[in-house]
């Protein structure tokens, strides 16, 4: 108990406001609800931050109030209720139990800093108040249009009485019995009960291996783990796929891409010589550089068992004395979590870009971002049935993205966005990095028996095995509400630390 007779793990809630004049959010709010969803009875809007919070002292509590949870001079702060006119609706939007909340997490650490003590638990959801006469159907529009239920849902207005997550023991693996003998209907039920992204045809290999090599069922675990690998998001199946014929239209316009096969064709020719290789897309986009190695004009190349990423070496001149660097490249397609989630999806493009390299003892200097979107300005009504508005993918894509870049410290230089129709059933987000590590500080070498493997991160959501399936499934209406796991969520101050850790020449090395 503190000394203001509150228990210590007492559940306390302060609400945090912008002042006239810097409530920016909600300005910009109301104009977009009036326009998108033609709410011409919508007077105002307010945005709050609404902190449950536990684990502190009431001293501590009352300090963190003004400085951590608030601004004095930009905020107003309201302790355990909140007090609305009789003309304002209101409602709470929270994560999923389980989605990573950033907002949280981070106060959470920043009482800690103050208090130099346990971290405490901390609960955020935003409210928003609507002023106005509006109907049971309008208020029920906004819902609709504010909460995604990919990540978030209506949070509850009463106070927690504890802010403890459930824990449970997690269960035995389940071993599929039965499924080296299932006949075709059982093995297409199975795929759709579980969900997998692997075609039929995958599956029936999975169950001859079983079956004829391993003679035992697999655990469920296994099936999944092997449904995550031959997805396209880890193994780029698509473009993998052989391709058995090409024809190209007659048409003045084709003249430059027929050009451009007939160099793919004899580049081939040159590479592989009397060598069976299929033609794919895969084959098609790194032909160029095949070709010059094969020519002898990749000399700088790092060749490395680490595909982490491009790399190559270059000589930089470091305090007047030149020095040997790795040069690191990398892009990122986030197209499938960036049109169901805009904000985490295409903040994980970019923290996923900046993954790889970094897993190579690399700093991240610069970024870039290519988009295909539809039209923005097209009316919510006209939006395809079960998809985000294209305004609500794109703005809050960009948000998301420069919130990342923002937090690990790398600037986007180049920012390309490209609208058409042809972006509207399927969104494009990618993007790009580049890099850069002494090369005395990267030791290449093969795991060996005995190896210490340390896990290094932080929480980034729900993702679970089968997070990166999606990209490979066939979607439909009901995808927003089935597919919230495969959106991976980043964790951007972890991600910064381990960048700074890295630049640790000793720790770099042991790697």
């Amino acid at each position: 108990m503190d000394k203001g007779g509150y228990m210590k793990n007492t559940v306390r809630r302060i609400f945090v406001e912008k002042k006239k004049g810097f409530d920016v959010d909600a300005v910009h709010l109301l104009n977009d609800l009036k326009r998108s969803l033609n709410l011409k009875v919508l007077e105002g809007v307010r945005i709050i931050n609404r902190y449950d919070v536990s684990g502190m002292e009431e001293e501590a509590f009352e300090q963190s109030a003004f400085t951590i949870f608030s601004e004095p001079n930009v905020d107003n702060v309201y302790y355990e209720t909140l007090e609305v006119e009789k003309d304002e609706n209101y409602f709470a939007v929270e994560y999923l139990p389980g989605q990573y909340d950033q907002r949280a997490d981070s106060a959470a650490q920043c009482v800690q800093i103050l208090t130099r003590k346990e971290k405490p638990a901390v609960s955020a959801a935003k409210i928003y108040v609507l002023k106005g006469n509006l109907d049971t159907n309008e208020l029920d529009a906004v819902k609709k249009y504010m909460i995604n239920p990919v990540d978030s849902r209506e949070a509850s207005l009463l106070k927690p009485i504890s802010l403890e997550m459930e824990t449970y023991e997690p269960e035995d693996v389940a071993v599929v019995t039965g499924f080296t003998e299932f006949d075709a209907k059982e093995i297409k039920t199975f795929m759709d009960e579980v969900g997998f992204a692997m075609s039929y045809d995958d599956l029936v290999f999975c169950q001859k291996y079983f079956r004829d090599e391993e003679k035992r069922n697999p655990t469920i675990t296994e099936l999944k783990v092997v449904d995550t690998y031959w997805s396209d998001h880890c193994r780029h199946t698509t473009f993998a796929t052989e391709i058995i014929s090409i024809d190209i239209e007659d048409s003045p316009l084709n003249k430059p891409v027929k050009e451009a096969f007939q160099s793919y064709e004899n580049a081939r020719k040159y590479v592989y010589g009397d060598k069976k290789k299929d033609r794919c897309l895969m084959d098609i986009a790194t032909m160029g550089m095949r070709l010059m190695k094969r020519k002898g004009l990749l000399q700088d190349l790092e060749e490395t068992e680490e595909i982490n990423a491009c790399s190559i070496i270059a000589e930089i001149e470091v305090d007047g004395k030149p020095e040997e660097w790795l040069v690191m490249f990398k892009n990122e397609t986030h197209n499938h979590p960036t049109e169901i989630e805009p904000f985490g999806g295409a903040a994980t493009c970019l923290g996923g870009a900046i993954r790889d390299p970094l897993s190579g003892r690399s700093y991240i200097y610069q970024a870039m971002r290519v988009t295909g979107s539809g039209d923005p300005r097209i009316p919510l009504s006209e939006t395809l049935p079960g998809k985000l508005s294209q305004r609500k993918i794109t703005t809050e894509a960009a948000a998301g993205y420069s919130s990342y870049g923002n937090q690990i410290g790398v600037s986007t230089g180049q920012v390309s966005e490209l609208y058409h129709p042809g972006f509207v059933a399927k969104r494009m987000e990618v993007g790009a990095v580049i890099a850069g590590a002494p090369r005395s500080n990267v030791l290449r070498g093969s795991a060996l028996p005995g190896d210490l493997i340390v896990l290094v991160g932080g929480k980034t959501g729900r993702d679970g095995c089968g997070g990166a399936t999606g990209s490979s499934k066939e979607h439909t209406e009901e995808s927003l509400l089935t597919c919230g796991a495969e959106v991976q969520k980043g964790n951007a101050p972890t991600e910064r630390k381990i960048q700074r850790l890295f630049r640790n020449a000793e720790l770099s090395q042991m790697i």
